[in-house]
């Protein structure tokens, strides 16, 4: 019999179709080819040399002595050329006809650089590397935190073509906005619910009963823990919590920031090799910037392999149907040497 599954934290329901069950291996399917013509390559606009093919950047670690959008570092942050969001406009909101609410679309899109390496990606960068890219995520997040408009701020990265990037160079992009969308809305609402009822984060109530239950853990560092979530939306999506409360992400310190990206990195490299190199996004959720220090909720990272569709009783219900079993994919991914 299936099994409907729900998430504490943000009270959604998930079917595990265990009479749909497949094997985790099953997902390490033949991808077919992006193959990038050698002119592709020389015209990659985040490729070192081509810095004058972007918007001036705003931030870069680089060798010293080397000047702003000119060859010479290893990452590099630029302002998104085709953002959603942009800088100025008026943060008031309007209602027009005396009903529709609208506001200029105010806040900032900024694209991270990951390495001028153009064939590499997360899973497959040396440790240093993502440890500077971290390091990057960090330095933004608290300047843009800095910006009263901003209400959320969002860290996401999207791999291959289904994840939705259309530039293969490795990168990462991060969006503040000057509202906070439903969905993430849904999310700190239930967590404060939650606490509300318990006196307690739910999201380190989970971690706690994770640890116990010891099911669907992944990986462990000292600050840190992946694991399988009991009431995965879908197949090996996962989970990256610090272990110590965290409401925002703008309270993670330097070496927390290097110990997330040893564990991201692992994680990643693990999913690669099980699953052959699949597409995925993964996103940072936090507490909103103004609410750092809060008891509610918990910052996390969600990594989802695009590794099935989402069809039309997802879209009516809101109910995903996962046919991996989640503790099978801990396992499974447990198993495969980082």
């Amino acid at each position: 019999m299936p099994d409907l599954r729900q998430n504490p934290a943000t009270k959604e329901w998930v079917i595990i179709a265990k009479e749909r069950a497949r094997r985790p291996d099953d997902f390490a399917v033949e991808k077919p080819k992006e193959d990038e013509s050698r002119e592709e390559k020389e015209n990659c606009v985040f490729c070192c040399g081509n810095e004058n093919k972007t918007p001036k950047e705003i931030m870069a670690y680089r060798a010293f002595g080397t000047k702003p959008d000119t060859p010479g570092w290893w990452v590099r942050v630029v302002p998104n050329k085709f953002a959603a969001l942009v800088p100025g406009g008026n943060p008031k909101r309007f209602k027009e006809h005396d009903f529709f609410r609208h506001m200029d679309g105010i806040g900032s899109h900024e694209v991270i650089i990951e390495t001028p390496e153009h064939d590499l990606h997360i899973a497959t960068m040396d440790q240093h590397q993502v440890e500077e890219v971290f390091l990057a995520y960090r330095e933004r997040y608290l300047a843009l935190s800095k910006d009263p408009n901003f209400e959320i701020i969002i860290i996401f990265r999207n791999h291959g073509r289904s994840a939705g990037t259309s530039i293969k160079h490795p990168h990462s992009q991060i969006i503040a906005a000057p509202v906070t969308p439903t969905h993430v809305r849904h999310r700190l609402e239930e967590a404060m619910r939650y606490f509300d009822d318990e006196g307690r984060c739910v999201y380190c109530d989970m971690l706690a009963k994770e640890k116990e239950v010891d099911e669907r853990v992944v990986l462990e560092t000292d600050n840190f823990i992946c694991f399988e979530p009991y009431a995965s939306r879908s197949p090996f999506e996962t989970y990256i919590l610090p272990k110590v409360h965290q409401a925002c992400f703008k309270d993670i310190t330097e070496n927390m920031a290097k110990e997330f990206a040893y564990i991201t990195r692992n994680t990643l490299r693990k999913i690669d090799k099980a699953l052959n190199n699949p597409d995925y996004n993964y996103i940072i959720g936090s507490a909103p910037p103004q609410e750092a220090g809060g008891e509610y909720y918990h910052w996390h990272m969600r990594i989802v392999p695009k590794v099935s569709a989402v069809a039309g009783f997802e879209l009516g219900s809101g109910i995903f149907i996962n046919t991996v079993i989640p503790e099978e994919a801990a396992k499974f991914l447990k198993d495969i040497p980082a």
